[in-house]
């Protein structure tokens, strides 16, 4: 199998944390859509990474569905639980995870067109989204020691690959003084490997 996608990628990233954690090998190919000729498309016809292309050839994108269909691949290290409310609940903090990072990517990308075309009331949408997402976030995680209870999951990479994306792009946004309870997820997400090895960089 191989992994098209960038260092940069919260979405990529969370596909290479779940690979680090599932202790699955695959080639990982250093490929963007936003650079002229690039060849994503070929793959997803979205144009979007990450994309992991399977030993049959078949693709899979979209790093929701890609990581669950790496967790049914092997027993070890379940990322998410067997029972249905259990998944539910860490699928619902997927979803909060990845639209605060994809929020975060959206005012990034309007930022670097041209000051004339950009567009500050869509930015601004979007930082609210961000601020409701942390706040959210902040007061669901509470005390607890993991996202979903006291056991490490899915929840937790996206959570961390979203924190970890606002940390590399938005060092401005003070996220662990105004949520200490995050930064202190942070920090012990950041002790493990899978998260160490694949902190994002230009």
């Amino acid at each position: 199998m191989k992994l098209i996608g960038t260092l940069t990628s919260p979405f990529a990233r969370k596909v290479r944390v779940a690979l680090a954690e599932k202790k699955i090998e695959v080639e990982f190919v250093l490929e963007s859509p936003w650079v002229p000729g690039n060849r994503v498309a070929e793959h997803n016809p979205l144009g979007k990474i990450p994309v992991l292309v399977l030993d049959d050839e078949s693709v899979l994108f979209d790093s929701r569905v890609i990581v669950e269909h790496l967790d049914q691949l092997t027993p070890n290290n379940r990322l998410l639980p067997a029972g249905h409310r259990e998944r539910t609940e860490v699928k619902r903090w997927e979803a909060l995870a990845d639209g605060i990072a994809e929020a975060a990517a959206t005012i990034f990308l309007e930022r670097k067109r041209p000051p004339a075309l950009q567009d500050p009331s869509w930015i601004a949408r979007h930082e609210e989204k961000l601020t409701r997402g942390l706040e959210y976030m902040s007061e669901e995680l509470g005390e607890a020691p993991f996202c979903a209870g006291t056991i490490f999951s899915l929840a937790d990479v996206a959570v961390g690959c979203a924190l970890g994306y606002l940390a590399f792009r938005f060092p401005g946004i003070d996220w662990r003084g105004q949520h200490p309870n995050l930064g202190r997820l942070y920090e012990k997400l950041m002790q493990r490997p899978s998260f160490a090895e694949s902190v994002p960089r230009d």
